[in-house]
This record gives C-alpha cells, structure tokens and sequence, in this order.
C-alpha cells in the first residue's frame, strides 16, 4: 500500500520524503490556506516545490465546479510537473471532467466520495485515483472501513483499474484497517502515519536494552 502525505508543508513533505516511505502528496484548497498560500500564482508555484521534493505523485485540486472551468483549471494544473494529478470533486461535471481527461492522458483523483455508487461512476469515467473520504464517514456513524471494503470488491469482480486512495485518516488505526480492506493508498497528515510507529513494547524492550547495555559496559 502507498503513503501520500496529506499536507501542503514543505517540512513535513520532506521529513516524510527522507523517511523512505513516502509515495505522493494530496493537498487541498484548506491546506493550502494552513500554511499561507494564497492566490492562484502562489498556489502553482508551491505545487512545482512540492513537485521538486517529491518523484511520485501530487494530487493538486480544481476549485471550479462547472465543467469549463475543471477542464481549464486541470489542464493548467497538468502543466506544472509531470506528476500532477488532478484531483476533481464527484459531482455531474467532475465526473463528465474525469472522461475529458481520461481521453487526453491527465491523470486524476477523485474526491469527496461517500458511497459504493460514487466510486462506481468514477472509475467507470477513468479515475486514476478513487478517494473516499473515511474518517468523515465515521463522523457521521457509519462505516468508513466497510466502504473501503465494499469499493475494493467491487473492483476486483469489475476489473476496474481505478486505485483507492483511503483519504481523512484520523490515526494508526484506519491505516491497518484499510490496508486490510483493500486500499491501494492512504493518504494522512505525518502524525497519523507516525502513528504507526507506537507501541508500548517497543518503548520498554528498547529501555531494557539500552539499560543491559549500560549494566555490561559501565
């Protein structure tokens, strides 16, 4: 499974690039807005930083919601380093975006989804990237894992080559849990995957080593 940080912080992009581990990048208009970029000049030339730090890729976001302004704005965005994807709302026009750029050869993610039927229609549209948005599900009490499980299923019976990005982490857990249920890629802010990291265990059987050490060492 790969790991996209979820992040518009030069820092932790690059903590998590010297790590080993990292993949890609998804950033959004609120991330963006996080760490002080504004306007849409600031906003292409931060992606190509991003893009200079990191090999895989980086979903960068539209902001229009009409199909003019998607195709304009992702075509745009394609034009900043060959591993922009661009990321595009599931709704009519987005999906209709997906198409249109299927057919030119531009990469794409889409976001914001929230059940089986969604992910349905956008890898039928060619969707490089699916990403359902679990932690928000689990908000709102259901089941942001089952829907993970359920897209994965589908997928697999339909042949759909569409790679689910499991997006809104909150911590280790939904990693392993999604990772289980057949995400392709997870996408979460440096702490959450850190994460992983954690376990009481790990912390007491490296204390006693250190500390045996120390005892036949002086």
């Amino acid at each position: 499974m790969k790991f996209f940080v979820d992040t518009a912080s030069l820092d932790q992009i690059k903590e998590a690039n010297e790590l080993g581990i990292l993949d890609g990048v998804t950033t959004n208009p609120s991330l963006m807005a996080k760490e002080g970029i504004t306007g849409q000049d600031n906003i292409y030339a931060h992606y190509q930083k991003i893009c200079e730090i990191v090999d895989g890729d980086v979903s960068a976001e539209v902001i229009s919601t009409d199909f003019e302004g998607i195709i304009k704005e992702g075509e745009a965005l394609s034009k900043l380093a060959p591993n922009i994807v661009v990321k595009v709302p599931m709704i009519k026009d987005g999906v209709k975006a997906l198409s249109y750029f299927r057919d030119n050869g531009i990469r794409t993610n889409c976001t914001l989804v929230f059940s089986a039927g969604q992910a349905i229609l956008a890898a039928k549209a060619g969707a490089t990237y699916l990403s359902p948005f679990i932690g928000r599900i689990d908000d709102i009490s259901w089941d942001g894992i089952g829907l993970i499980e359920q897209i994965a299923e589908i997928y697999a019976i339909q042949g759909y080559e569409t790679e689910i990005l499991a997006a809104s982490i909150r911590n280790a857990k939904h990693i392993v849990d999604a990772a289980r249920a057949g995400a392709d890629v997870f996408t979460c802010p440096l702490d959450a995957a850190m994460g992983l990291l954690k376990h009481p265990l790990t912390d007491i059987g490296l204390e006693k080593f250190l500390a045996d050490h120390k005892k036949g060492n002086g």
